[in-house]
């Protein structure tokens, strides 16, 4: 089992992402402690943010006081909601959190059903909970755990040699051609998006860009597509290879067919509607572009903006790294499109945004916005700006690969092995 922690400053963010699959019936309420409940055993996003009220009162210094905590078993795990609930509980009391009020969702939205767990890290009196050897002390626990409840061991996974990493192209390191083949065959089979500006976006996380090409040949016109590396300013750094390189799913007609089944799949997708509030929420609390994309970086999100050489705004894509579905903003929303940043961030005009939060939310995140200091920097990042292109190396150390290595494992295990063997590295140092 594998335990991701995160920690952020947005309850209503934390809770949303929970929430709103619950309203989908891709999730339930598991388990909660000193959790306010209505008459009827039911819970309301507002009896849950209202919960934790006190606590973030209490201690208006701590810039991330949220805790968002996934607890993964291996696939091949049989776990019953007793002992999800159990191992919840267990986890957080070995983790020195036994006092805090905190709430459980299970999540089986994916093949393999896990939990998370929504808390705060400081207490009633304000005092915030050490988070010494937090990671280290975590890896523990979830050995005991699975011991206790004989799950598969996470220590266990070894990585097979012959699977490439799939991580970003560096042309300067040579053999582009070879880079770009362990990557640009995996997109299609893990990533679902309906455009071609989509897949372009979602390719430029590897540094990588496609450009479509046309042309004749004995009176009959061809088109095609090429791919070119890039460069960190997201400019194109190589000679183009011939798509027919990387398979036949790297190609302009198979893409094209992919587009359509795509969209069918996700016409009624439950996913839509979640990653669009995510969004609105972040453009509701966000005060310039930076802020946005970071927002939304914590909750799993990474936002792809693209400018003319006028610096206008022509394209915003949204890759969800939880569902693995890239979405256009106008697919999403007529308030989330091309248009309507464009006028937010180069002419100060933010649209209009439907208001979902009630009374005790507005009051929960305005206690947030207290608590935050104005530059405080994220979890995920020492750098201020994200570049404009949407390459962003942060994204890859908050997530570890974007592509899984193998049909088996899981982007999460991946990133939070990852995270530890980096800490470790540092400390060896």
């Amino acid at each position: 089992m594998v335990a991701k922690i995160s920690r952020g400053s947005s309850l209503y963010g934390a809770m949303a992402y929970n929430f709103q699959k619950v309203e989908k019936q891709n999730a339930q309420v598991l388990f909660t402690q000193k959790i306010i409940e209505s008459p009827d055993g039911s819970y309301s996003m507002e009896k849950l943010l209202r919960s934790f009220e006190l606590n973030l009162l209490a201690n208006r210094k701590t810039e991330k006081p949220i805790l968002h905590i996934s607890l993964n078993p291996d696939p091949k795990d049989k776990v019953s909601d007793a002992d999800f609930e159990n191992m919840a509980q267990e986890y957080m009391k070995q983790m020195g959190y036994a006092g805090q009020p905190f709430a459980v969702f299970k999540h089986t939205d994916i093949d393999r059903p896990h939990i998370h767990i929504v808390s705060v890290c400081v207490d009633e009196d304000g005092r915030k909970i050490s988070d010494k050897f937090e990671k280290r002390r975590s890896m523990a626990v979830c050995r005991t755990l699975e011991k206790e409840y004989s799950l598969s061991p996470a220590i266990d996974k070894k990585h097979d040699p012959r699977i490439p990493a799939l991580k970003p192209i560096d042309y300067k390191e040579g053999d582009i051609k070879s880079q770009m083949a362990s990557v640009i065959p995996h997109i299609p089979k893990h990533y679902q998006f309906q455009t071609f500006g989509a897949y372009n976006a979602l390719l430029s996380l590897f540094n990588i860009t496609a450009e479509e090409i046309r042309g004749e040949y004995n009176g009959i016109t061809k088109q095609g597509l090429v791919y070119f590396a890039l460069n960190d300013k997201g400019e194109k750094a190589s000679n183009p290879f011939k798509a027919s390189l990387f398979g036949k799913g790297a190609g302009l007609v198979q893409l094209q067919s992919r587009y359509m089944q795509n969209k069918k799949k996700l016409k009624a997708s439950p996913a839509k509607e979640a990653i669009k509030s995510m969004i609105e929420s972040a453009m509701q609390t966000a005060s310039n572009e930076s802020e946005f994309k970071k927002k939304l970086l914590e909750q799993g999100i990474n936002a792809v903006v693209r400018r003319n050489e006028a610096g206008r705004i022509y394209g915003m894509t949204f890759i969800d790294l939880n569902s693995k579905i890239v979405w256009n903003g106008s697919e999403l929303a007529k308030n989330l499109s091309a248009n309507a940043f464009n006028g937010w961030w180069n002419n100060a005009s933010k649209a209009d945004l439907p208001q979902k939060e009630n009374t005790a939310s507005q009051k929960i995140i305005t206690a947030e916005n207290q608590i935050n200091e104005p530059n405080s920097p994220t979890v995920f990042s020492g750098k201020e700006d994200i570049p404009e292109n949407g390459q962003d190396s942060n994204i890859f150390e908050a997530f570890g690969s974007l592509l899984p290595q193998s049909q088996g494992e899981d982007y999460e295990e991946e990133a939070f092995a990852n995270r530890i063997k980096r800490k470790n590295k540092r400390r060896r140092l």
